[in-house]
């Protein structure tokens, strides 16, 4: 079997991402548009389907990559993977989706739960990786069954709101029946999925040719990618005026990203102690913490993320990965 040149594997990687690119958009677009009919169909609210169907389909890459990674002794892409996607989740995310359009939510008891229960999933998972140094099988498997409550909760407080879409003013995708709904859906989760794969893998590569440690790539190259899902379904509802749903759905994968993702993972395979970089616990995941605490407080306090905020997120995430590659390659 003939080996490939330092250049044609580079060439190849650079082909994985631009693929990748190219499904995640037109996955994100599907994906939006399915749900949003599906909520106008069954008077779900925008934060509830942003909560549940996107945010699970758009966390799909960091389940598999994750749950590989422990699998193959590599806790510390698993950790990181969710870390860094959490981060990116807010600061990247939100920060180019609201430099697109002004994020204007409203304020509403669902909202505060949402965030309260964000963040209390956050501080969770900070003192289980600081007092125990690891995620084992009982604890995964209470990850995933308060994930399961949370949501049915969810779902039944949704119904007993009445909600139609079309007096919010939001543009209501028309498909011929809800089975045509479904497969758009279902081929938009699937796109989002494997269009991030593709893109983790090249980027993947890429590092990889570059010589970037592993703790680093997974932070941020993997975290970049894996997070592109929610950054392309965030942009088109943004700019569809889904402005709930784009807040639901940011919310709502950092949620699953920590219960369901590492909840399944470490039911699958348990993250032992001293398994993975100190600097995760010791640091990243105190990062993260701070990001969602201003996330929220800003949403409760302003009731928007504006363009400017939405600039110094995104300059805050330059910042913060020039710093773990400053800090990883001296």
């Amino acid at each position: 079997m003939t080996e490939l040149s330092l250049y044609e594997a580079f060439i190849l990687a650079i082909g994985a991402l631009l693929l990748g690119i190219i499904m995640l958009v037109r996955g994100g677009d599907q994906t939006i548009d399915a749900a949003v009919y599906m909520a106008d169909r069954y008077g779900v609210s925008p934060l509830v389907v942003g909560f549940t169907i996107l945010a699970f389909g758009t966390s799909l890459p960091e389940l598999v990559i994750s749950v590989f990674a422990n699998l193959q002794d590599s806790a510390g892409i698993a950790i990181g993977n969710v870390i860094g996607s959490n981060i990116a989740n807010v600061l990247l995310v939100m920060g180019v989706a609201a430099m697109f359009v002004v994020m204007r939510v409203e304020v509403t008891k669902g909202l505060y739960k949402d965030l309260g229960f964000m963040l209390l999933c956050s501080i969770g998972l900070a003192a289980i990786l600081v007092y125990f140094g690891g995620i084992s099988r009982y604890a995964g498997l209470g990850m995933v069954v308060l994930l399961g409550i949370y949501v049915f909760l969810q779902y039944q407080a949704s119904k007993k709101e009445t909600i139609n879409l079309e007096n919010e003013e939001m543009e209501v995708p028309q498909f011929d029946s809800p089975r045509q709904a479904y497969l758009f859906l279902f081929v938009g989760l699937t796109l989002v999925a494997v269009g991030a794969e593709f893109l983790v893998q090249g980027a993947k590569v890429s590092a990889g040719l570059l010589g970037i440690p592993e703790s680093v790539i997974a932070l941020s190259i993997v975290a970049l990618g894996t997070s592109l899902p929610e950054l392309s379904t965030s942009i088109i509802a943004g700019r569809k005026g889904q402005y709930d749903m784009v807040v639901g759905n940011i919310i709502g994968s950092n949620v699953f990203n920590i219960l369901m993702i590492l909840g399944v993972t470490s039911m699958i395979k348990s993250i032992d102690p001293g398994s993975f970089d100190p600097q995760l616990a010791e640091f990243d995941i105190w990062v993260m913490l701070l990001v969602a605490s201003i996330f929220a407080l800003i949403l409760v306090i302003s009731k928007k993320i504006s363009r400017i905020t939405g600039a110094v997120f995104l300059l805050a995430y330059v910042a913060y990965t020039a710093y773990i590659y400053a800090v990883n390659l001296v």
